[in-house]
């Protein structure tokens, strides 16, 4: 089992890696590398090969420096496997009720997935303990920005579009943390075991981070 969720360790470096579509195998040198590099938290989606077995195996590779979570958890099924494989926070790609429900009731942070205002808003008043942005490089920072306007008390993770280069940008706009996936982790990094540019992407990630937290 994983184990629970650390908001403090979390709001050092509120970034999450995200694992979708790898074998065990590869979930496991990829959040090794990862860990290298200074990343302390990943999920791995449920429409990954052998999700739960994926889920478990990053606890075991990340020990006490990495916190995994679930991704792509769109129903109760999904939930129930995700939390029976130790996953110690859940991420949704839409704002299901049931799901952020579930949560809220079993005390394991979610952060429910949405795009327009209305999506942002029912998430958050439904009780998802950060509103995950996604797609966010289909319309930037920028987006981001006009949605703290109306709703400055909503906790923002973009995903999608955030890199080492934009992090800064989307920090400065209001996100609160940043998910990053393809940025970090891809097919063709992987293919050829380049694990090294996983870490390396991975430092680049924490110096932006650090940089922009410095500055604020």
């Amino acid at each position: 089992m994983g184990r629970d969720f650390s908001w403090q360790q979390f709001e050092k470096l509120p970034i999450v890696g995200i694992l979708r579509g790898f074998e065990v195998p590869v979930v496991r040198s990829l959040v090794e590398a990862a860990a290298r590099g200074g990343l302390r938290c990943v999920e791995v989606t449920m429409n990954s090969p052998a999700a739960s077995e994926a889920i478990s195996a990053a606890i075991e590779v990340g020990g006490d420096e990495v916190q995994v979570g679930a991704g792509t958890v769109c129903t109760l099924d999904d939930l129930e496997l995700a939390l029976g494989a130790g996953a110690a926070f859940i991420v949704t790609p839409v704002v299901s009720s049931e799901v952020i429900s579930a949560c809220r009731q079993r005390g394991v942070p979610v952060m429910a997935g949405a795009l327009t205002p209305t999506e942002i808003h029912t998430a958050w008043s439904q009780g998802a303990d950060m509103v995950k942005v996604f797609p966010a490089n289909q319309f930037g920072p920028g987006y981001l920005k006009d949605i703290r306007g109306p709703l400055p008390q909503v906790r923002l993770m973009p995903t999608g579009g955030v890199d080492a280069s934009t992090l800064g940008d989307f920090h400065a706009a209001g996100a609160s943390a940043f998910g990053v996936g393809g940025a970090l982790f891809n097919s063709s990094t992987n293919d050829d075991g380049s694990w090294e540019l996983v870490e390396a992407g991975a430092r680049d990630l924490v110096q932006a981070y650090d940089a922009v937290k410095g500055e604020s």
